[in-house]
């Protein structure tokens, strides 16, 4: 009998490929102005949405945050973007779940620098304010 492979036990190798088969190659693209010559896609076109999740929308959670959702249903993976009330980062998770599993990782080192850029342009034209205020 084969034993599943946890979501813990994947959500490295899933954010590796996330971020360099994708997010990196496209955001960079993206801020060239080079989106037309990235083979792995165009950054303004990856994901499935980006919204805000208020404090308590699930259970035990207590703080609210922004969420680029990058896959849905089995699996999904998306980004959390922990704000103070000026939107200034704190914190950036990355979840993949599969299937009544899940599992969440802190983000480091380069990791966060990239989705702290990508946070910032979101946030720089107007996207983070316009979500938290639509929620």
């Amino acid at each position: 009998m084969d034993k599943q492979i946890t979501c813990n036990q994947r959500i490295r190798a899933e954010l590796r490929r996330e971020i360099d088969s994708f997010l990196d190659p496209m955001f960079r693209a993206y801020q060239e102005g080079k989106e037309d010559e990235c083979e792995e896609g165009n950054f303004c076109e990856h994901g499935l949405s980006f919204d805000y999740v208020p404090a308590s929308t699930f259970d035990g959670q207590k703080e609210g945050y922004f969420r680029y959702q990058i896959s849905w249903g089995g699996p999904s993976d998306e980004f959390h973007f922990f704000t103070d009330a000026s939107f200034s980062l704190h914190r950036v998770e990355y979840c993949f779940m599969d299937w009544f599993d899940g599992a969440k990782i802190i983000l480091q080192g380069k990791d966060l620098e990239l989705l702290e850029e990508i946070f910032g342009h979101f946030k720089d034209c107007g996207t983070v304010e316009h979500v938290f205020n639509q929620a």
